[in-house]
């Protein structure tokens, strides 16, 4: 009897730290995607992010695998990770949805990677506040793709947001109207053991814990040779 209730209690307190870690894996794993979507969209020759519009970005939001219904209208949904310059490097990262909207490349009811790079303090503004929408409050553009940008684009001085899809192997800018963004509460539990603000990951208040080194540092390695171009 003594040993049923032993093994009773053990049961009450693991069975928790076993949900948790199950959780735990999901945000980890969506952590190594998206270093594993920059990996291989940057190291694509010639298709890539431009160096220039990279090395000038204020953030980098990676949404691996979102969900597309097929449809003119609605029916996409995501989870995304990012990370931004801070005086020490590149923040802990931050989780968050992206829903809804009008999506300019249709490419049918398939999953499709993307990237979104904030580009100047407005678009970081709307970043910070955990919640937005493309479009409206933050104007979006689809990214110049390539190994450098194009002289007479007009991406530094007009969009808040540029936008990028990779669909079977197709990387290029992709057009997200209406699109909401909004931090993704469970997961930033699951990963940080507590409640974490988008402004106080985002602006580096926070150490990044190991666990996001994967993207953090495929992140950096990019962003410092884009910058050294």
């Amino acid at each position: 009897m003594r040993k049923f209730l032993v093994l009773l209690l053990l049961c009450c307190f693991l069975t928790p730290a076993l949900f948790c870690s199950d959780e735990d894996t999901k945000a980890v794993q969506r952590i190594q995607s998206a270093a594993t979507v920059l990996d291989e969209i940057q190291g694509a020759p010639d298709k890539g992010i431009p160096e220039e519009v990279l090395g000038s970005a204020e953030c980098v939001a990676v949404v691996p695998s979102l969900l597309n219904g097929g449809f003119i209208f609605g029916g996409r949904y995501g989870k995304g990770v990012a990370s931004c310059r801070t005086p020490k490097g590149w923040s802990a990262p931050a989780f968050f949805t992206i829903g809804g909207g009008s999506f300019g490349l249709q490419i049918g009811g398939q999953a499709t990677d993307v990237v979104m790079l904030i580009m100047n303090k407005n678009g970081m503004d709307n970043l910070l506040s955990s919640k937005f929408k493309l479009g409206a409050d933050a104007s979006a553009a689809a990214g110049p793709v390539g190994r450098h940008a194009a002289a007479d684009t007009d991406w530094k001085m007009k969009a808040q947001v540029l936008t990028y899809s990779r669909s079977r192997g197709i990387f290029a800018g992709l057009e997200l109207s209406g699109a909401v963004i909004k931090q993704d509460k469970d997961s930033t539990r699951d990963f940080y053991s507590r409640m974490v603000p988008f402004r106080t990951s985002l602006q580096g208040n926070i150490d990044a814990p190991q666990a996001a080194y994967p993207f953090l540092s495929t992140l950096a390695k990019w962003a410092k040779s884009a910058e050294s171009k």
